[in-house]
């Protein structure tokens, strides 16, 4: 299992900043965005990609995966951010998300995503890279572990995977649905996401917040024994999604860090 650090919250910082951030924590690297208003814009990714993944290696840092908001491999730059990772050793990168249109077209849409992804298998078996599709709460095709499980039935999951999020899962089936969740995707997890949630009443309507790890819903130490069990081998890409300004998340993170490190 790698340890690496999604970029999103830190974008404030230059890439030499983020991987100095990340160097002191003693990660194992980073996991980048290469998406509209990410760290590396999709039109840039040929020429500046390279250059961000030299700063990490001089800090010792590797960038096994990438976030991209890619659905369709027909998508403009879709090809070139495979290829382009490709060639820099990058190994796995996120897909986007396909939102749910509402009660009625849950089966066509799940039959068009499979479409769409039967495009960027041919893309990740090209070049040599496992595509992950995240686990989202709410109105996300992928909320459910079941439906996720539907869609990914019949590819190679070495090709087009499952992102889980135990964060998420847990927002969407607390009590069991996530440890079925694990269950029915056991020999599809290529990724897993590490953030953790809580419940709160604000302006009287139920919301899910990112709360520190281990504090929250997620039932952190079963977790990471069926991943032991399942011989999960994939990065582990912590989310600081914090609600707060960046010098707080900065020390949010580096206690979950630690909690983390207790855990495993």
């Amino acid at each position: 299992m790698q340890f690496v650090l999604f970029s999103k919250m830190f974008q404030t910082l230059s890439l030499s900043e983020f991987a100095d951030l990340v160097a002191s924590m003693k990660l194992d690297g980073v996991d980048l965005t290469v998406r509209p208003n990410g760290y590396i814009k999709p039109e840039e990714v040929k020429e500046k990609l390279p250059k961000a993944v030299e700063i990490f290696k001089s800090r010792g840092l590797q960038v096994p995966m990438l976030t991209t908001a890619i659905t369709s491999s027909e998508e403009l730059y879709s090809e070139e951010i495979f290829r382009t990772a490709s060639y820099l050793g990058v190994k796995y990168i996120k897909l986007g998300y396909w939102t749910y249109m509402g009660f009625g077209y849950l089966r066509k849409q799940i039959e068009e995503v499979r479409r769409q992804l039967k495009g960027v298998e041919k893309l990740s078996k090209e070049y040599n890279i496992t595509a992950g599709v995240h686990i989202h709460s709410g109105m996300f095709i992928t909320a459910e572990p079941t439906v996720l499980w539907l869609i990914l039935d019949g590819f190679d999951p070495n090709l087009v995977g499952a992102y889980i999020d135990p964060g998420h899962m847990c927002v969407e089936g607390g009590l069991a649905g996530w440890l079925m969740g694990l269950d029915i995707l056991a020999d599809k997890i290529r990724i897993v996401a590490i953030k953790d949630y809580g419940w709160f009443k604000v302006k009287g309507q139920w919301a899910a917040r990112t709360v520190p790890i281990g504090q929250g819903l997620v039932q952190w130490k079963e977790v990471f024994r069926i991943l032991k069990q399942i011989n999960f081998s994939g990065p582990l890409s912590v989310h600081s999604e914090y609600d707060a300004p960046l010098n707080k998340i900065i020390k949010l993170t580096k206690k979950d860090i630690n909690r983390l490190r207790e855990l495993v």
